[in-house]
């Protein structure tokens, strides 16, 4: 990010930069620096598949943290852009390169998605050290903030006996751990427990909220100016984008694969 020779401009680019961006910083809590926080409305692109188009003119991309290089974030960090690194934390992939690090005893049930199982998620001795370590992956190729999925298995059948207690202490566990390394995280799905968990975390991301009527749990985000990615599968822009501007939720249509494509509202 170029900076001006002059005393003044610096604090002008930065003060333009978190406008464009529309974001803001928020202190970490136990280490003292300032990590980037979305702020509700703030665009963004979510590409999953595919090689990653750094084009689309958006202030915050969220892009797989095993697929893409640190050359990746820092192409798209020299555009101006966050950049989230997507991760699951609550189910296991067999296709990941540290797939083999993980105990029989904590891979459940299928998630409904080919090569995934759900984790048992209580195993937090086992669990903690391992999303460690993808986290140290994220902050070492430079990303901004963590997209952690399946945080909601005590909600799925994942042949675990999981609670709702379970499940709020091991996505508290996962937010500080982002934290700690200094990273914006942001909670997925887990409707029923935003009121419980919006402090712990900086942004949301959800999926088909309008297509199942729940665009409206999302206010304690929104009311706390913090940033609610939203994305639909099925419905055209025509059905969500009006209740998704008055809430204002950062939505979009995308298909399922998560490539390039979008619409925006």
């Amino acid at each position: 990010m170029p900076w001006s020779h002059s005393l003044k401009r610096p604090f002008l680019l930065v003060a333009l930069l978190l406008l464009t961006a529309g974001c803001s910083t928020a202190s970490d809590t136990g280490s003292g620096e300032a990590r980037w926080r979305p702020r509700p409305g703030t665009a963004w692109q979510w590409q999953l598949t595919g090689r990653i188009d750094t084009s689309v003119d958006v202030p915050v991309y969220d892009i797989d943290g095993f697929d893409q290089s640190g050359a990746v974030v820092s192409a798209l960090h020299d555009k101006g852009r966050k950049v989230i690194c997507y991760l699951s934390t609550g189910a296991w992939e067999d296709w990941r390169p540290d797939a083999g690090k993980f105990p029989r005893s904590v891979i459940g049930r299928g998630n409904g998605w080919e090569g995934e199982r759900w984790l048992d998620i209580r195993a937090t001795d086992v669990l903690e050290p391992l999303m460690a370590d993808r986290l140290d992956m994220c902050r070492d190729k430079g990303f901004d903030a963590v997209e952690p999925d399946n945080m909601d298995g005590y909600r799925n059948r994942t042949g675990f006996q999981l609670t709702a207690a379970d499940q709020l202490r091991y996505n508290r566990l996962i937010a500080r751990l982002a934290h700690e390394r200094g990273m914006a995280v942001g909670l997925k799905n887990d409707l029923d427990q935003i009121p419980d968990l919006v402090g712990d975390f900086d942004f949301a991301v959800n999926e088909q909220c309008a297509q199942y009527d729940e665009c409206g749990d999302m206010k304690p985000f929104i009311a706390a100016d913090k940033a609610v990615f939203h994305v639909e599968y099925e419905l055209p822009t025509s059905r969500f984008c009006a209740e998704s501007r008055r809430l204002k939720l950062s939505s979009m249509l995308k298909k399922y694969e998560l490539g390039v494509w979008r619409e925006a509202c």
